[in-house]
């Protein structure tokens, strides 16, 4: 069990990062080209020999992770090279797809071979092994402990807005889920999932992570699941409320509208401008309507209650955003006014996976 830093320690850990730097991970299936059902993964990554790309719990599954990037875009095009190299070492029989939960089945799913997923395995039962769930997750470094700490909070207010946005699993087992993202419903089966509480110091995280691995809830830190998360290795913000999107072109449309917020948000913690951390329950309130209506539900607002389009929040967060995103952000707008759910939808479950291994690498 490894051990958990002190209050101070975490913040010095915080404060030691590259202000304005970007780091992905994505989280990838490979699935066979015949019955598009998964398929196990361990020899493509034995092939491909990179250490960018590697196995993920489920066996089917692969992660990828960039490198540290100053420049959003180059942390993108990276993830663009890592995709276009799975793909040519896949084989004509396989493919790999972008896809937040896999439409055909909705069950346990063979585990890597690996002493992390047997240990989970033991611990979690049947329910990890429903853990077939896929997310593009963001790291976001700002140098200074106490800013890390009030962006954390202002990003929590506004995952709502970002699951809506990214929402693109409305199918499970073959069938429409009338949802727009059934993923934050199977990861929920786990504990410390969805909306993260709130964090009053580096003291206080530093005794709730002990607590939990004190007492073997968690062997360490890297179980703290939530949908947003101090990472206490790479003293970033780990944004993990996003669904795969299935297009690097989509992806990076993402990842530059959140970089760009940040940078918005940062400068507001310096002007003293941000407001203080909503409830846990309120926000989950609109995480459960961006679940089910994604762009086109009606978000609550945190203090009044007011109900707004959250189409039209995303609007604005763009808007305010978009000064700090060179080249602009109307490829997120295109995104909001024509959400890529509507197309999955569309296709449907079974037409969906071959179209999703078309596009892969786009």
């Amino acid at each position: 069990m490894r051990a958990v830093v002190s209050g101070s320690s975490l913040g010095a850990i915080f404060a030691s990062t590259v202000p304005g730097t970007v780091g992905l991970e994505e989280e990838l299936l490979l699935v066979d080209r015949v019955s598009w059902l998964p398929a196990r993964a361990a020899d493509v990554l034995v092939a491909v020999d990179d250490p960018r790309i590697k196995a993920e719990l489920p066996a089917c599954q692969i992660e990828i992770a960039t490198s540290v990037h100053k420049d959003p875009s180059l942390a993108v095009e990276e993830l663009r090279q890592c995709r276009t190299l799975l793909s040519t070492m896949c084989g004509p029989d396989r493919a790999v797809v972008a896809t937040a939960v896999h439409p055909l089945i909705d069950g346990p799913v063979e585990l890597a071979a690996t002493s992390r997923a047997a240990g989970l395995d033991s611990r979690y039962r049947e329910i990890v092994e429903r853990q077939l769930v896929s997310s593009l997750q963001i790291h976001l470094a700002f140098g200074d402990a106490d800013c890390t700490l009030a962006i954390y909070h202002a990003l929590r207010d506004l995952l709502p807005e970002l699951a809506a946005l990214a929402g693109t699993a409305p199918f499970a087992g073959g069938r429409d889920t009338g949802l727009c993202s059934v993923r934050p419903v199977i990861a929920g089966q786990l504990p410390r999932q969805g909306v993260p509480p709130i964090i009053a110091s580096w003291d206080q995280h530093a005794d709730d992570l002990a607590w939990a691995v004190r007492g073997g809830a968690v062997t360490d830190p890297s179980e703290w699941w939530w949908e947003l998360r101090p990472h206490v290795r790479f003293g970033t913000l780990e944004l993990r409320v996003l669904d795969v999107p299935a297009t690097t072109e989509r992806a990076g449309a993402i990842v530059r509208f959140v970089y760009a917020l940040s940078a918005r948000l940062t400068e507001l913690y310096h002007l003293g401008q941000l407001s203080e951390p909503a409830p846990s329950w309120r926000i989950a309130e609109n995480r459960w309507i961006a679940l089910r209506d994604g762009v086109h539900g009606e978000l609550l607002d945190l203090r009044t209650g007011a109900a707004r389009p959250a189409g039209r929040c995303l609007h604005d967060l763009v808007d305010a955003s978009e000064p700090y995103a060179p080249g602009g952000l109307d490829d997120v707008r295109a995104l909001i006014d024509d959400p890529p759910v509507d197309h999955l939808r569309s296709l449907g479950p079974q037409r969906m996976m071959p179209w999703l291994a078309e596009v892969f690498s786009g």
